[in-house]
């Protein structure tokens, strides 16, 4: 009797060694006799006990968080840069045969890429620029990652910390460069006002009936106000053009 259930546990653990249930989002690399005969899944996978042995690879897209990097750019200033990579396995016997640990492979690659492209860009290209950058990387290591059976989509950095010395340099030419704005602002606007004010002298000179209409038009603005006392001198000019239509009558 113990000899059978000896028996039938042996067969329970041979059975059991012998399948495999893969997910949806799962492919099963079998090696058979240390060789890759094929690539199986999703679902219900049978194997040859001992001779068979299955490596899972997950189709899912990966995201990867690249560590800050210290990067030296062409106009020779610090900064330090990270990034994320977003990839995911297309060939899975590439990525189980080609490379030993495809993760660790492409976060090492993306940390070296990274610090390379960053150090061929000046800093004002690196703040400016940033999807070129983007685009730059990702088909760097789309090109680099294509033997291992993975494909990167996408690139993305994430942030630029600047030495707290540059960021004061830079907080300067801001402020200058808006007080040098403000400045054009200005000048443009005394133009465009003389330039009016020449126009009315000039329709004033031509008719100067418009100069006296316009003084009376300032009596009433400033007699609207009735918290002060204005005294106006008035003009006997003013009066001559009514002293001329009453010598007409």
């Amino acid at each position: 009797m113990t000899g059978w259930i000896i028996l039938g546990m042996f067969l329970l653990v041979i059975l059991a060694s012998a399948v495999r249930i893969l997910n949806e989002y799962e492919r099963g690399v079998i090696f058979r006799l240390g060789r890759v005969i094929a690539t199986k899944g999703p679902g219900l996978i049978l194997l040859i006990p001992i001779v068979d042995k299955i490596q899972k690879v997950s189709l899912r897209l990966v995201t990867m968080d690249v560590p800050s990097q210290d990067v030296i750019t062409k106009d020779n200033v610090s900064v330090k840069v990270n990034a994320v990579v977003y990839f995911r396995v297309m060939t899975p016997n590439s990525a189980v045969v080609e490379v030993e640990d495809f993760l660790y492979a492409t976060s090492q690659l993306a940390q070296t890429t990274l610090r390379s492209v960053c150090g061929q860009a000046e800093l004002d290209e690196l703040l400016s620029e940033r999807e070129h950058i983007n685009t730059q990387l990702q088909d760097i290591l789309d090109k680099q990652t294509d033997p291992w059976g993975i494909k990167v989509s996408t690139v993305e950095v994430k942030h630029i910390d600047l030495p707290e010395v540059m960021q004061r340099a830079m907080a300067k030419q801001a402020e200058a460069e808006r007080d040098r704005r403000a400045k054009v602002i200005n000048a443009e606007g005394e133009f465009q006002a003389a330039t009016r004010l020449a126009e009315a002298a000039t329709i004033i000179g031509d008719h100067p009936m418009a100069l006296q209409l316009r003084y009376l038009q300032t009596l009433k603005e400033v007699a609207a106000e009735n918290n002060s006392t204005t005294v106006f001198p008035i003009p006997i000019d003013l009066f001559k053009p009514f002293i001329k239509l009453a010598d007409k009558e």
